[in-house]
């Protein structure tokens, strides 16, 4: 029987192969996801290692980090737009997980983020999240949690309002647009924490320094930020 369900399932990846999510090629049988080529290839951006990346640097003098870092350097048309369609818009949110394992794996090597004691995705208002099923950055904030060995908290930052898009504002006019937007349920359990505020894309910044600000007025905790690409 074991013999019969292996030479069908042969037969359905032939007919129907399994395609890498960043460089849409047939994958092979022990593939999974992304393509082994690929997962050693893709735009890797070792911010782990330099304490004064570009990221680290946009929210200096703006909200007061313990470190700041992205996966991936993202490019439009590369291979991290195809990824990060596939995972936020095709539903496969188990990209999520095994980016954030990817990242996990980078940034316990850091002395500062093995040291991160909850894991805390930018939240989705709740009618995005119904639309979409699912916050891509919870998936990748649970991928994490389990490498750094620390507790992914998804419910408890929330966006309390919906907000106009992004897409053509400044920077101050994105920061602005967020005002007001965020609250945290259980502060309390934040008290002298070390927290990592994680989201999928970080251009401006503006989103993460909203939510990074509203967190902050936690007493005594300590901020990180980690998300999957930076876009120049």
């Amino acid at each position: 029987m074991n013999l019969q369900r292996s030479y069908l399932s042969d037969f359905v990846s032939l007919l129907f192969p399994e395609l890498c999510a960043a460089c849409r090629e047939s994958l092979l049988a022990n593939e999974h996801l992304i393509c082994t080529a690929c997962i050693y290839n893709l735009p890797y951006t070792n911010f782990h290692l330099q304490a004064d990346n570009i990221v680290a640097r946009q929210f200096w003098g703006k909200i007061p980090l313990e470190a700041a870092y992205a996966l991936f350097y993202f490019n439009k048309g590369g291979k991290i737009q195809n990824l990060m369609h596939q995972f936020k818009y095709k539903g496969v949110k188990q990209i999520g997980n095994l980016l954030g394992s990817l990242a996990g794996e980078q940034l316990v090597k850091n002395d500062i983020f093995s040291n991160v004691d909850f894991i805390i995705p930018v939240p989705l208002h709740k009618k995005r999240l119904q639309q979409r099923g699912y916050n891509q950055s919870a998936c990748f904030a649970e991928g994490l949690a389990e490498k750094l060995n620390a507790l992914a908290e998804i419910d408890n930052l929330v966006r309390s309002k919906a907000t106009e898009t992004q897409t053509h504002k400044s920077r101050f006019e994105r920061f602005e647009n967020m005002l007001e937007v965020f609250s945290v349920k259980a502060p309390g359990k934040l008290i002298n924490k070390h927290v990592l505020l994680v989201d999928d894309v970080v251009t401006t910044g503006s989103t993460l320094e909203a939510c990074g600000a509203c967190l902050l007025k936690i007493p005594g905790l300590k901020l990180s930020i980690a998300t999957i690409a930076y876009a120049e």
